[in-house]
């Protein structure tokens, strides 16, 4: 049987329920009913249920959904990667880690777990998003991602160069800092013991620096031990930039603890290479007390240019803001007052009755602690006995001190003509965006730590990856702007300082943002990580239809919703 409709020259088609037949060896048909009073719904059911169809009672039970993954977040970070090319970049397409490298790259921003954790998630029994899928490793095992960062890491130098060529050119800024991360176990040779930025007593560490643009775009990272001096690693990056980037003539920009005299003189200088920095409080203090900088330049504006016989061609730009020279102040009369604190408990201890304290040695070990906590010892000064202890502040130190509070020196030697004063102060506090980094990597998104790796490759693999990954991440942020928390208006924001050496200041739009928790189209405003946890409520639905005959099961996306439709088309990535 089948259903037909026959055509009426002046009035709508005639449906007819029909049947074949044979008749003397010809084929021929017979009309059974004339459908045509029947709604059009009704009929395109009959039609369906000739061809085999089910009928059933509810909607929902004509089909099953098999499994559904979580999806949108996925499609948004890969469809990045794919933007920005990241896969040429790294090369070996055909190669099998290609994808794996990939995957956990993606990983690092969905969702950074450890390397175990990660290939339990791709799999496709405990997966947990679409991420496998898409990149066909859903049979991806442990060993295979060690094996993948192994085969990564022997392409780090290519990927960097690339990226330079991308981002970097003769004459830029090119932003360096250092920082270090706690470790682990104690097997890796690269675990160290040294000055522990993470407050992690007992630790082992590991040292790192990121290499940035002037947007702080990362570039480059390497991985050192964890007990290097953070002048030491410098002398890597300035032959990075040389040999490997093939630029002859760019800005460093490293803070006061990266590029000191040493590094000017044994590296900087001999590679031809500019630079900016800034001077240590004792360089600063000297340049007081020799009368090159006279502190009543700041009565009246706060930036100006000094020289000094001691920084022949350069040049020393001289700030104050006043209200960090206000926090120095408070700060500094936190930990004087809570070392009077703890030290008068150790007057009184000499001073009891029963038990008392003596002996000049258990005395001076127990102000020492005091002192060696608050680091403030400068401003005091003590009177240690075999019986007795006493203390009082050393006002005159105090006062030297706090008559430098606010005032920071950039020294540089790149000429006036090619960046003034404000330019150059600018420049420098645009370290914050490598500050922002490490921020990122070490907690905030992508948690580069803690690292249990034992091997010192599969540790600086780890932190590569780490860094890949924020390379992605920054490029969303910058796409996701209008609808994150984050200030897409920089220009703005700048021009409503008053001066370079005032704090950063937010734009408008970005105050109203923070305020109302919607941007001016009237969107909700999100974080990085929370709009992603939004992202990953469009799912990939696996659906099985319920019919009588082995349907083929197939694949369904949830529709996005207004602001997720938003976020994918800002990333320009398509479901």
């Amino acid at each position: 049987m089948y259903i037909e409709a026959v055509p009426n020259r002046k009035s709508k088609p005639t449906i007819l329920l029909r049947e074949a037949y044979r008749e003397d060896g010809k084929v021929k048909k017979r009309t059974l009913a004339n459908l045509t009073r029947l709604p059009g719904k009704v009929i395109e059911g009959l039609k369906r249920l000739l061809k085999g169809a089910t009928v059933v009672d509810k909607l929902e039970d004509a089909f099953e959904v098999v499994r559904s993954l979580p999806h949108g977040h996925v499609a948004a970070v890969l469809g990045v990667i794919k933007k920005l090319k990241l896969g040429r970049i790294i090369g070996g397409e055909n190669d099998w880690q290609h994808p794996l490298v990939l995957a956990m790259i993606a990983a690092r921003i969905i969702d950074p777990q450890s390397k175990l954790a990660t290939a339990r998630g791709f799999d496709q029994q405990t997966a947990s998003s679409s991420l496998a899928q898409e990149l066909g490793v859903e049979s991806a095992r442990e060993e295979d991602l060690y094996q993948a960062m192994d085969w990564l890491l022997q392409r780090q130098a290519d990927i960097e160069a690339e990226l330079a060529r991308r981002h970097l050119e003769n004459g830029c800024l090119v932003l360096y800092d250092v920082t270090s991360t706690y470790f682990e176990g104690r097997t890796c040779p690269l675990a160290r013991m040294g000055y522990n930025r993470d407050q992690k007593k007992g630790k082992l560490q590991i040292v790192f620096g990121l290499l940035c643009t002037a947007q702080g775009c990362p570039i480059a990272v390497e991985v050192f031990e964890g007990d290097t001096g953070d002048p030491a690693t410098l002398a890597e990056q300035v032959r990075k930039i040389r040999e490997r980037f093939g630029l002859e003539r760019v800005i460093l920009v490293g803070d006061r603890g990266l590029i000191t005299q040493a590094r000017i003189e044994k590296e900087l200088k001999p590679a031809g290479l500019d630079w900016i920095t800034a001077l240590r409080t004792p360089q600063i203090q000297q340049l007081v007390r020799n009368g090159n900088i006279q502190l009543g330049l700041f009565d009246q504006r706060d930036l100006g240019e000094v020289t000094s016989g001691d920084y022949p061609g350069e040049r020393l730009i001289v700030c104050r803001n006043p209200r960090l020279a206000g926090e120095r102040a408070r700060k500094r009369e936190e930990l004087l007052s809570a070392t009077e604190k703890q030290l008068e408990v150790i007057v009184q201890a000499t001073a009891r009755s029963k038990r008392p304290l003596r002996g000049k040695d258990r005395i001076g070990v127990r102000v020492g602690k005091v002192l060696d906590r608050y680091k403030v010892g400068k401003h005091f000064q003590l009177e240690i006995g075999e019986e007795s202890f006493s203390y009082r502040r050393n006002e005159q130190s105090i006062a030297e001190e706090a008559a430098l509070d606010g005032i920071y020196v950039i020294r540089t030697n790149v000429d006036s003509k090619t960046l003034g004063a404000d330019e150059t102060v600018s420049s420098y506090k645009s370290l914050s965006t490598v500050e922002r980094a490490f921020r990122s990597l070490k907690s905030v998104d992508l948690k580069v730590r803690p690292i249990h790796h034992r091997l010192a490759g599969r540790v600086r693999a780890h932190v590569f990856l780490c860094m890949l990954a924020y390379y992605v991440e920054w490029h969303m942020r910058q796409a996701l702007a209008p609808i994150l928390f984050d200030d897409e208006d920089r220009e703005e924001a700048n021009s409503q300082r008053p001066s370079v050496v005032a704090p950063a200041q937010r734009s408008a739009s970005a105050r109203r943002k923070a305020r109302r928790k919607r941007n001016d189209n009237d969107e909700p405003v999100h974080s990085f990580q929370t709009l992603l946890t939004d992202l990953a409520t469009i799912c990939k639905d696996r659906i099985k239809p319920n019919l009588p005959d082995d349907a083929p099961l197939f694949d369904k996306v949830t529709v996005p919703t207004s602001l997720q439709r938003r976020a994918l088309d800002l990333l320009g990535v398509r479901l």
